[in-house]
Order: structure tokens, then sequence, then C-alpha cells
């Protein structure tokens, strides 16, 4: 619909009734009428109002014009030659009409529809990419939490396994509120620490504390950690028929030997 309308408003119409259409042009102007109600009828307004106008605007010739042609007329009328006529042209021009600036704005309107369609495109693509940005960081965060839920299971094993045995670690004179349980199984010789009930001074950047059993009246290095309750329990280097386990406070990393000044909590097995 919004096609018919653009043609009849593109001023083909008018051209077409003044006869300054090629017989092509012409032909599929004829074609449009005969395929469309509303092509026929503007054709038809379009002749009318040319009509009106011619006879609105006609000049009527004066009585002394008309007494000069009729006398002209009887004087000519028994000649033999044939009088020259002359063809007036009546047809009246009219004002050019302005083309239609209908594909202008619909060109106008493509082009914005395109920008506004590239723009949604642009923000579908950065929500999809943000979705996947948030799966991916959901996916790991499932991995993190099975990973907890596996050391947790795990560090409850330690209470439901009837081979490990619970030795709690008392303060010596340097900390003597200091505190820890320490479990150990003389049969998979694992060796664990509680690190929720642990009361120990806070280390610095500096320093770790450092798990020694005594094994044969010689220290064994078990491995050092941090005194913050990051996780419930924590594996420490496995060992066999120690006697004793003691804390010492250690450079980071730990030492060969330990620094029994630094000495912060002790217990026979």
């Amino acid at each position: 619909m919004e096609d018919i309308k653009a043609y009849i408003e593109s001023g083909i119409l008018e051209l077409y009734v003044l006869g300054d259409l090629s017989p092509e042009e012409r032909l599929q102007v004829e074609g449009m009428a005969l395929k469309h109600l509303e092509v026929k009828a503007e054709l038809g307004a379009i002749e009318a109002s040319l009509e009106v106008y011619a006879r609105a605007h006609a000049v009527d010739p004066s009585e002394k014009m008309q007494d000069r042609v009729l006398n002209s007329l009887l004087i000519n009328f028994g000649n033999d030659e044939s009088f020259p006529g002359r063809t007036v042209n009546r047809v009246i021009e009219m004002p050019a009409r302005t083309p239609s600036n209908f594909y202008k704005y619909a060109f106008a309107a493509c082009l914005v529809l395109l920008l506004v369609s590239i723009a949604a495109l642009i923000n579908v693509y950065n929500k999809w990419k943000q979705s996947d940005s948030q799966v991916v960081a959901l996916q790991l965060e499932k991995q993190q939490f099975s990973k907890r839920v596996n050391l947790m299971d795990e560090q409850l094993d330690v209470f439901r396994d009837s081979t490990f045995r619970f030795v709690k670690l008392k303060g010596t004179p340097k900390t003597p509120a200091s505190a820890m349980t320490v479990a150990w199984s003389p049969v998979k010789k694992k060796v664990m620490i509680d690190m929720a009930g642990m009361k120990l001074p806070a280390n610095d950047e500096s320093h770790q504390y450092q798990l020694w059993a005594i094994v044969k009246g010689k220290p064994v290095d078990l491995g050092v950690f941090d005194a913050k309750a990051d996780t419930a329990m924590k594996e420490m280097k496995p060992v066999e028929q120690p006697q004793a386990f003691a804390v010492t406070l250690e450079p980071r990393g730990g030492s060969a030997n330990p620094t029994m000044d630094e000495m912060v909590v002790i217990s026979n097995i």
C-alpha cells in the first residue's frame, strides 16, 4: 500500500495527463491504472483538475477581434485556396510538481533502522560475552566449592577413622596459653593438625610455625604452617613411630633444625 501511495505522489501521473511521458512510460502508467483502482481514480482526479484550471484561466476574444476574424472568413469563403488554419495550443502548463521526498525519507529510515539493528546486535553480543564470563566464573566457583567439600569430607574422615590418635600439645613457658591438637594414624602414618581449634600467637610475614616429630630422640621436620584458620584440618608430612610432637617459630619456609628457644607447644605421645 505504501508503494502505491509513493507511486501516486511521485508526479508521474501529472506528467501522463500533460503528455510529457515516453510511450513506454505511458504504457506503464496505463498498466498501473488497470491494476490499481487508486491510480485510476487519481488519474481521473488530475484530468478533472486540469480541465477546471483550463476553463478558469481561458481568455475570451474581444468584440473587435471577433469582427476581424469573421470578416476574414467572409472574404476568403469562396476562394479555391484553402484557408490557412492555425492551430492554437490550448494546453496550459501546470506548475511542475515537486518530486516526492518519500524515497529520501525511506532511505533515511532504513539507515536509522540499520544503525539501531547494529547497536542492538552489539548490545546482545556484549550481554552474551558477559553471560559467558559469568558462566565461567560460576564453573570455577563450583570447582572450588567441590574441592572444599572434598577437603572437608577428608578432614571429617579423621574423626570417623578409629586409627587416628589425637595428641593435645600444651604451651611452653614462652607461650603458656598456646595449645593445639595433632591427629596421627599409626596405621596410615598420616599427620593432621586441627587448625580450627588451634591457639597460637599470630605469626608475621617473615616467620612460620614448624611442626616437629621426635623420632628415636631426633627431631624430624613435618612441615610449616601459619597461625590462621583458613581450613579446619591441615595435613602434614607422614611419620612413623613418633615419640613426641613439638612446634617452633622459624623463618618463613622452615629450618633444618628446630630453634629450641622458639618452641611454643609440645607433648609426648
